[in-house]
This record gives C-alpha cells, structure tokens and sequence, in this order.
C-alpha cells in the first residue's frame, strides 16, 4: 500500500544508521549525523577526541572499540551542510579527526573539548542543554584529562563504557539532569572514577539533578570511586568499589540549597586501601568506604562495607566528616548496613552537624562509642 501510494519504505542503510570502520573518523560520522542517529563504531583502535551536541546514539564492541588520545591535537568541528540521511562521509586518515572541507569555524565547545583533553565530550549551552545523548560499549583510554566529560545534558545515558588510566576523571558530568551511568567500568584513573557535580568552575548551590542514576559500575585503582559534589536528588546503588584509595564521596558546602537528599545503598565497598597523597583541599585519603561532608537528608542503607584500612582523617567503614568550609552534615539516617573490619572505626559522627541518625547497622566499633 505504501508503495502505491508513492511513499518510499526506509532504505537499509538508514535503518542501520551509520557506521565506522578503522581509519574512519568518529568526529566526521559525528559531524554528519541527524539527530536521533545511531553511529556504531566497529572494533578498533581511533585516536581522536569526540564532541557530541546533538542527540544521538554512539555505540561499539566494548574492549575491541577502543579510543585513545590523537597524535596530532584536531579540533572537531561541524560541518555546514550534512549529506543525505544514511550516507557515510569520505572516511578521513587513519587516527585524525580532520573536518570536511565545508567545514564552519571551529566552536567555543569544540575548543573546550579537544583543549581539555579528554576523550568524548558531550555539550550543551545554559540555554539549550543536550538531551537524550546514548554513549554504550566503547573504551576511553589514555586520556590526559577525562574518559567521558558531559557539560549541560539532561538524560545522558552511559552504559557498559571502560574508561581507564585518564588523568582527572573517568566519567564525569556537570549542570546536568537525568542522567544513567550503569554497568560501566572507571579503572585506574587519576581522580574519580565518577563524578556528578553542579558546576567545577565556581560556586553555586546544589544542582537538582532530577533523579539521576549511577548503578551496577564497577569502580577500581582510581583516587576515589564515586563522587557527588554539590548536588541533590539522585541514587547511587548496586555497585562495586574496591581497591580505590576512597569509596563514595558525598560533598556539600555552605551554599543553598545544601547538598543531598539522595539514597547510598546496595552497594559493594571492600578493600579501598590503596593510598593517595593528600593535596590543597583533602588530607591524604586511604581505607575510606564513605564519607559524607557537608551533606543534608541522605539515606545511606543495606551497603557491604569491608576491610577499609588507613591512618587518614577520612579512613573508616561510614563517616560523616566535619566539613572543611564550615558546612555540616544534617538530618542523614545510615542504616541497615553491615560495616566490618574497616579501621579505625567501622562507624563514625564527626562534627557539630544535627539529626543524624545511626539505625541497625552491623558493626563492630563506631566513634562515638554505642552505634554499633
């Protein structure tokens, strides 16, 4: 019937989307999508940086797709004029990033991207946040800055993504909302394997971060596993965090609205031993499962919290940590969790903060004395 009425059945490369091959350029297929593409890189190794501003899916073959920093810094920039839905660009040097020839000059975001060294960036503006963006099954590697950097996003989706032995953080989002990190792997990166925050330029309040998600990952080697600084309103459960010098970090400040209101819980911390030099705004951290700072309102329950071991301020099972600006933790319930063999203490309640409650944990030592 469609065909006789003259309307043309989806072409078999549309329905594909579009697809990369080693020696293509990721930025170029990219460049070149509609919104709501689906760009699968095929295995192999591309050595560029990726910059995403519209929505699209970006998929490959997990360890076999594997991006890495370019030899050459390029700038990824958009073309003026995309070809036809379901035509593939003129595949680019093998490793370069290089822009059409009707390429536009390169943008503000672009420059942020390729200068920050980091691996995919996905970029809003205030006035026009990215949405819907899908980043699955790739390997970021090696960068000097971050695997995955996502700035102004609203439901960014990161799924069964490694990003390893980058020089700041593995996966890390910032003036966003909604997003989804699960089943992903942040191994052996500088700082944390992944971070959620308002903003990392300048002060402001907690960003509401309408519900985001960070579930079933497995964080390990990296400064610290998990980190939420200065936002509200999201879960962090069923994941996996050992061999990091810290755990989770849950961070307020003295801004409005306060950090928090958020649920820890079902998570795996065991052996978070490893040690890290302190630096200008944390003392040295090692054997540190989770810390709340600064935080308001979160429930921290049924996590497994093990064999956390060191002589830091932050060492311990749970701890709720006097805040270094001044803020205190308040109104925070940990319970239900079974806290064993972290030294020097498995629960412990430091600062002036107010309404913390400690409820039915399995614990052998708590300072003060009597939580357990």
């Amino acid at each position: 019937m469609a065909a006789g009425l003259g309307v043309l059945a989806p072409t078999a490369a549309a329905e594909a989307g579009r697809r990369v091959l080693p020696g293509d350029s990721i930025q170029d297929a990219v460049n070149y999508a509609r919104p709501g593409d689906i760009i699968t890189v095929m295995p192999g190794t591309y050595y560029e940086n990726v910059l995403i501003t519209k929505r699209l899916t970006l998929r490959g073959f997990g360890a076999r797709t594997v991006i890495k920093p370019p030899v050459t810094a390029v700038t990824p920039v958009a073309p003026a004029v995309p070809p036809a839905s379901g035509t593939a660009p003129a595949p680019a040097a093998p490793g370069a990033a290089k822009a059409p020839a009707a390429a536009t000059a390169p943008s503000g975001r672009a420059l942020a991207c390729s200068q920050a060294d980091s691996g995919i960036c996905v970029m809003g503006t205030a006035e026009q946040p990215v949405v819907g963006v899908d980043i699955r099954s790739l390997t970021v590697s090696g960068f000097k800055r971050n695997g995955i950097w996502a700035s102004y996003t609203d439901r960014l989706s990161v799924q069964r993504v490694i990003s390893e032995k980058n020089g700041t953080w593995g996966i890390a989002q910032e003036r966003s909302t909604r997003g989804l990190f699960r089943d992903n792997t942040a191994r052996d990166n500088a700082e944390s394997g992944l971070f959620i925050a308002n903003t990392v330029d300048r002060e402001g309040g907690a960003t509401d971060t309408l519900g985001a998600v960070v579930r079933r990952n497995t964080l390990t080697g990296n400064r610290i596993g998990v980190t939420v600084r200065r936002v509200r309103n999201l879960s962090v459960y069923g994941n996996t965090l050992t061999g990091n010098c810290g755990g989770i970090f849950v961070v307020g400040d003295e801004g409005e609205p306060g950090a928090g209101d958020m649920t820890i819980r079902n998570n795996r911390i065991h052996e978070n031993n490893k040690f890290c030099k302190g630096n200008s705004r944390l003392p040295d951290i090692q054997g540190v499962g989770i810390v709340l700072t600064g935080a308001e309102e979160t429930v921290v329950r049924s996590n497994d919290i093990r064999g956390n071991v060191g002589a830091s301020p932050l060492s311990g099972g749970i701890l709720l940590f006097k805040s270094f600006v001044g803020a205190t933790n308040t109104d925070n319930v940990i319970r239900d969790n079974v806290v064993r063999d972290n030294k020097p203490a498995d629960l412990a309640n430091q600062g002036t903060g107010t309404g913390n409650r400690f409820v039915n944990n399995r614990c052998a030592s708590s300072v003060p004395a009597g939580m357990c």
